[in-house]
This record gives structure tokens, sequence and C-alpha cells, in this order.
């Protein structure tokens, strides 16, 4: 995770935006001040140079098997979230299925990826309407597994999660991944992106 984090191109911003949004809770991920956008340069966190992605092996809610590996010649957008989350998790989703819309036909060459940090709740019933009522049904792949494969991505992604005593998620780190079509992260993203960034970036991310 060091070696992760020292390669971001801001390390103060990078570890308010990280560490904060894991331990302050689901809403935590402060505002940061983006760089004037230009059409050949990725918006959000750069990481210099980009790290490969970790292993994402897990199934949908549908039940099929989901692999990043098997996504290579595509960019990649994953976030982790849950569907009770009362604030950051639906407005990620949200600001994620306007990119993909926004995207046209140039949408079959990026994939949106969700994975879910509260599996007790996270049933596939409660994900199709967690989906649907964002635009997003058919729009994202929302992730699940059991509980050491989690446990495993968590870790391996730097996914902190916070859970009460009952075992329900309450918290957790708020940023979308960048990947590019090569399997490597290459931007990271704070939870208040705009679906413009990730329109604007799906391209490069897609040739890189």
């Amino acid at each position: 995770m060091l070696r992760l984090l020292a390669s971001l191109r801001s390390a103060a911003v990078t570890v308010a935006v990280l560490t904060a949004a894991g331990l302050a809770g689901c809403g935590a991920s402060p505002s940061t001040t983006a760089d004037a956008p230009t059409a050949d340069r990725l918006e959000g966190l750069l990481l210099s140079p980009p790290e490969p992605a970790p292993p994402l092996v897990l199934h949908n809610y549908t039940g099929q098997p989901v692999s990043l590996t098997a996504m290579h010649g595509r960019a990649v957008f994953v976030t982790f979230v849950y569907t009770h989350c009362p604030d950051v998790c639906p407005l990620i989703v949200s600001n994620l299925a306007l990119a993909q819309r926004g995207l046209g036909t140039r949408a079959q060459d990026v994939q949106m990826l969700a994975v879910t940090v509260d599996p007790r709740r996270d049933t596939p019933r409660a994900i199709q309407s967690f989906l649907a009522a964002r635009g997003a049904l058919g729009r994202m792949d929302y992730l699940l597994g059991d509980n050491s494969q989690l446990l495993r991505t968590w870790k391996a992604w730097h996914v902190e999660v916070v859970i009460n005593r009952k075992l329900l998620t309450t918290g957790h780190t708020a940023v979308v991944y960048g990947i590019t079509a090569s399997g490597r992260i290459a931007v990271v993203y704070p939870s208040d992106f705009s679906p413009a960034q990730i329109i604007h970036d799906a391209a490069l991310l897609a040739r890189m």
C-alpha cells in the first residue's frame, strides 16, 4: 500500500481521500482541486507510473463469474459500495451510470464494476432495486463473494471497511479506480467525481 500511495501525484491529497474515506464513514471523501482538463491527460489523482491492478475474481449478483483479467482491452472503472449506504454510494453509482450513458457507442469499450462491502445486506434483490433506482441496471456489474473472497479483495484493493457490532457496514473507502486496457490502475477518483471526468478519461484508458 505504501508503494501505491507513494506513486500518486499528491501524497497529501491522496492520504486525505483514501484514509479519511475509510475511517470517517461512507460520506467522508473530501473535495479536491482538479487540474484544468486537457484532451490527452487523465483527470483525478494520477498514478505515475500506473500500477498493476490487484486480482478481482468474484461473481455478479446474477451468479455469473467475473474476472478483471477477462476485461483486458477495455477501460474499467472499479468502486466499492453497498446498497444501504445513506449518501456516497448512491451518488457514485448514479454518476457512473450517467457517464456510461454519456459514452454512447463508446460504452462498448468500457466496463463499470461495483464490489460489495456489505455482503449481509447486499442480496441480489436489494442490488437489483438499488441499481434500477439509479439508472444503473444493465450498465454496471455488481460483484459478490463469500467472506474469505471479499476480505482478500478488500485488502488487495486497500479498501477499509467499518463494521459495527451487528456485523453491518457503516463506512468504507469511497473512491473509484480507473483501470487501463492493459490492466493497470492509472487514476483514482474521489467520491465527488463528475460523469464528465469519466467520459473524458474512458477513451484514454482504453488506449493505455
